[in-house]
């Protein structure tokens, strides 16, 4: 249950958050608990939908983001944000099951996307703590340094999430996938 009330509606949200309810709305044919429940705070939805939009316009594709999602989610044990991404992941990006459970420990089937997948999770387990190697290896996977940033700030996102939805304790509005605190 969560620790403060989550809006039930749309129409329970400070007027400033509608519009971006609406928008997710439009985008996903509902609107998930923590996005009702950061509309809470308008300024709070906006900074994360603005932060989320201009990574989704970004050089990452949906998939690689989302095998981030799944990485930091299970580093910082997240169970709503895994929950989240799992379905999203499966529904919107494409993954199949084998992919989502590599993600989910911090790697991924694809050798390229491997790099990034590695890369964040040992940003997220050691508090942005990276070698000199460990950015030499996602180069030598093929990423920019533009594709680098993303996906530092990927991993800056998803923290906010999950600390967002692990310290509100935010109901699980998707097909429940606990995640494993990673070590």
């Amino acid at each position: 249950m969560s620790r403060i009330p989550t809006p039930t509606s749309i129409d329970e949200v400070p007027v400033s958050a509608k519009p971006l309810l609406e928008a997710v709305n439009s985008k996903f044919g509902k609107v998930p608990n923590m996005f009702r429940l950061l509309a809470t705070s308008p300024q709070a939805l906006e900074g994360y939908h603005g932060l989320n939009g201009a990574l989704a316009k970004g050089k990452l594709n949906a998939a690689t983001r989302e095998r981030i999602a799944l990485a930091v989610a299970n580093v910082n044990g997240c169970t709503y944000c895994n929950s989240a991404h799992a379905y999203f992941a499966a529904n919107l990006a494409m993954l199949d099951a084998a992919e989502i459970a590599a993600n989910r420990d911090g790697r991924s089937n694809d050798p390229k996307a491997d790099a990034a997948v590695r890369l964040a999770r040992k940003i997220a387990a050691e508090r942005g703590s990276v070698t000199d190697a460990d950015l030499q290896s996602v180069r030598l996977a093929g990423y920019s340094d533009a594709e680098i940033i993303e996906i530092v700030v990927n991993v800056a996102l998803n923290v906010l999430t999950n600390y967002v939805n692990d310290v509100f304790k935010t109901d699980v509005d998707f097909p429940v996938a606990e995640a494993r605190r990673a070590a």
